[in-house]
């Protein structure tokens, strides 16, 4: 595939050391229907290589298996009463993540009191383990591996919440001005790696670093548009960069571009890595068709 080099450098070189982009190899496109309201927000991965979808305005979770075949593992009831701030939808799921013992965590957005972190549970119905703020936009979500704490990134909040594993008990871990909006969406995406929190805000084009040891946060990375999720590959971050139809590689020597609109790119909002495959979630939000994209990283 062609590799298009983007002369932005990274802030703070010292904090945020990477080796060099991954090239891309052999892809695979799985359709989604956008009339069913199949519109992908984040990805969370299965043992077999299925991939389990939030879809962001239905209340659906889907699964893709392997072989492409897409079905809906539970869904969230939608309120009738729900308006969602900003996109005045009745519902939005934002992120989801898996729990080693197969339960999946999604972050649901209402504007009412079902706002929250529900727990999806095979052969059981949606639970919600902790209330958010209905005011807030619920985005990403992540998994202390160490505690088996949340972590759920609220877009318009200017702040990252951490909810109890056992309690349920929901704090305010980080706010301020890093992962503040500018005009519409600021923190998005959420990871745990490397004995810190990872937080994209969109609006800024950054990504930031919040050491697990409650230390400063401290921007790892900028100029890189309007970044959604994103995920690492070792050391190296992969980003979706919703608008620009981009998903790129951050490192040391800079960002590079690795897939594009050519490559079926329709507004991609997650990623996610498993070994050296790659998959990437396409909502379709302004233009073009929704899917799931499947590569080899090199």
């Amino acid at each position: 595939m062609r590799i298009k080099q983007i002369g932005v450098a990274l802030a703070a070189a010292a904090v945020f050391a990477l080796p060099a982009a991954p090239a891309q190899a052999t892809s695979r496109i799985v359709p989604l229907d956008l009339a069913a309201g199949q519109q992908p927000e984040n990805i969370a991965l299965e043992p077999d290589g299925s991939a389990d979808l939030t879809f962001a305005y239905t209340g659906e979770i889907g699964r893709v298996s392997p072989g492409g075949r897409v079905s809906v593992l539970a869904r969230i009831p939608v309120p009738a009463d729900g308006d969602v701030p900003v996109v005045h939808k009745k519902l939005f799921l934002g992120g989801i993540v898996r729990a080693p013992g197969g339960d999946l965590y999604v972050a649901v957005s209402t504007g009412t009191a079902a706002t929250g972190l529900y727990r999806v549970r095979p052969g059981s119905p949606p639970v919600q383990v902790a209330a958010l703020p209905p005011a807030g936009f619920q985005n990403g979500v992540a998994r202390d591996p160490a505690s088996g704490d949340f972590f759920v990134a609220d877009s318009f909040g200017s702040v990252v919440r951490r909810v109890s594993a056992h309690t349920g008990q929901v704090t305010d871990w980080a706010t301020g001005e890093l992962l503040a909006p500018v005009t519409g969406f600021g923190a998005n995406g959420v990871k745990v790696h490397d004995g810190a929190v990872w937080v994209s805000n969109l609006d800024r084009g950054t990504l930031v670093r919040f050491p697990l040891t409650g230390a400063p946060g401290r921007v790892a990375a900028s100029g890189l548009g309007p970044v959604d999720d994103f995920a690492f590959h070792g050391d190296t971050v992969i980003a979706a960069v919703n608008q620009d139809n981009r998903v790129i590689t951050t490192g040391r020597d800079g960002t590079r571009t690795i897939l594009s609109i050519s490559d079926g790119l329709a507004n991609p909002t997650s990623v996610a890595v498993r070994g050296d495959t790659l998959y990437v979630a396409d909502s379709a939000y302004f233009g073009g068709s929704p899917n799931l994209l499947r590569t080899l990283l090199r």
